[in-house]
């Protein structure tokens, strides 16, 4: 089990997250959350870059990747709404983590994309 416990752990996680959401969607045929996975993914990457001298190394505890495994085998629309869901769970949980606040505002927005996508 992989722990998220640094700033440029959890915005690699976040970052492989967004790029297995796109893909799944892709495979679905869903091009307009493919796009706003591929989005996302963007934003976190310069993200990273952007704030990369401004992380601190201070360690963050109590994350770990084990607890937001996605199953992309699972087209259907519950499917679709765990993945979502875990999703937004994930940015809910690690935003509060991040001491950058570019960086923690990135990613409640992420969690906040992903909360709207659930299929009612």
């Amino acid at each position: 089990m992989a722990s998220l416990n640094t700033f440029g752990a959890i915005l690699t996680y976040a970052i492989e997250l967004e790029m297995q959401i796109r893909d799944y969607y892709q495979t679905i045929n869903n091009s307009e959350r493919a796009n706003a996975a591929d989005k996302r993914r963007g934003k976190l990457e310069r993200v990273r870059r952007e704030n990369v001298l401004e992380i601190t190394l201070e360690p963050i505890e109590g994350l770990d990747e084990s607890n937001y495994r996605l199953n992309f085998d699972d087209t259907s629309e519950a499917g679709q709404n765990v993945i979502e869901t875990i999703a937004a769970r994930f940015y809910e949980d690690v935003a509060p983590s991040i001491n950058v606040r570019q960086a923690q505002r990135a990613l409640e927005r992420c969690g906040k994309e992903h909360a709207k996508i659930v299929i009612s």
